[in-house]
């Protein structure tokens, strides 16, 4: 049966002027004429049955119409240049791995050590993608997910990689912050005294760590409040507050001296780094590959 798909110039005609909301400036992009482009367009449209564009004054606008189905097909058109790029770069041979990955730890913790499993593996490419959220392995291209959180997505495998255990971190210039900060011995009390940095993933961090030192603070839910660890730490290095990090995503700061731990007692919690795996594709050579070498250097960065 003849798949329903319009012509691709028409689909890249539309996808540029729908960006740009402009014929001229899809046109340039594309080294085309505009009235090269609103043929396409004009075609495409044809062949749809449905108007994409309304004619205005300042240029043209997407229809409701034109405005779902950008949507809808724009993700699929940066799908196929992803896999043409991955074709043409490994002139068809060797692997490549799609991972869904939560930002800051792939960005202060994977991305330093994947030189290793690249040395190791180079006819593997390894992709990364930022997700912060669960979803459905079904509707991506993903062939595994690092998450933070708890392990039971359906249809899937999960390795164990690691506990956070954030600790309360600061600038040594932090206003009215006492000397014995510096030793790692501030009172949980006093810390409660001082601005709070919170992070939006994990909104009841502050409330548990201070319930774990035996403490009810009133405003623990209270201050700046970040998505990222890479944003806390950067907030933190401003002087704006103290924030719960974990230790291993900071490393660099802490050695530099550019954040200070002014308590050095953790927070544990069940939640956890896992490796996500599809169970349709947990036998793949190349992911059973990565994981082996993931697993291996979780544990050896993680001994004294």
């Amino acid at each position: 049966m003849r798949r329903k798909i319009p012509s691709t110039h028409g689909l890249l005609a539309f996808e540029a002027s729908a960006r740009h909301e402009s014929f001229t400036r899809a046109a340039d992009e594309l080294a085309l004429t505009q009235s090269a482009i609103c043929r396409q367009i004009a075609s495409l449209e044809d062949y749809l049955g449905v108007a994409l564009f309304r004619r205005t004054r300042r240029g043209v606008q997407l229809t409701e119409a034109g405005q779902s189905y950008y949507r809808q097909i724009t993700p699929r058109l940066d799908a196929l240049a992803r896999d043409t790029l991955n074709l043409m770069a490994q002139k068809g041979t060797g692997t490549e791995l799609e991972l869904a990955v939560v930002p800051t730890f792939a960005t202060r913790w994977l991305l330093p050590r994947l030189p290793d499993f690249q040395r190791q593996h180079p006819d593997v490419l390894v992709h990364m993608n930022t997700q912060t959220r669960p979803f459905l392995f079904d509707q991506t291209e993903y062939d595994a997910a690092i998450y933070f959180g708890d392990a039971g997505w359906p249809g899937t495998v999960a390795h164990f990689l690691m506990h956070e255990y954030p600790v309360p971190v600061c600038s040594p210039h932090l206003a009215n912050l006492p000397a014995i900060a510096h030793a790692g011995d501030l009172p949980a009390q006093t810390i409660a005294e001082l601005p709070l940095l919170q992070q939006a993933t994990r909104p009841y961090h502050w409330r548990q760590w201070f319930e774990s030192q035996g403490l009810r603070v009133a405003h623990d839910m209270s201050g700046m409040r970040l998505e990222l660890f890479s944003m806390l730490a950067q907030a933190a290095m401003d002087r704006m507050g103290v924030a719960l990090i974990p230790p291993f995503l900071i490393q660099q700061e802490l050695a530099s001296g550019a954040l200070i731990t002014p308590c050095l007692k953790p927070l544990s919690t069940d939640r956890a780094y896992w490796l996500i795996v599809p169970e349709r594709k947990a036998e793949r050579p190349a992911l059973a590959a990565f994981r082996t070498w993931l697993e291996a250097t979780v544990q050896h960065a993680q001994k004294p």
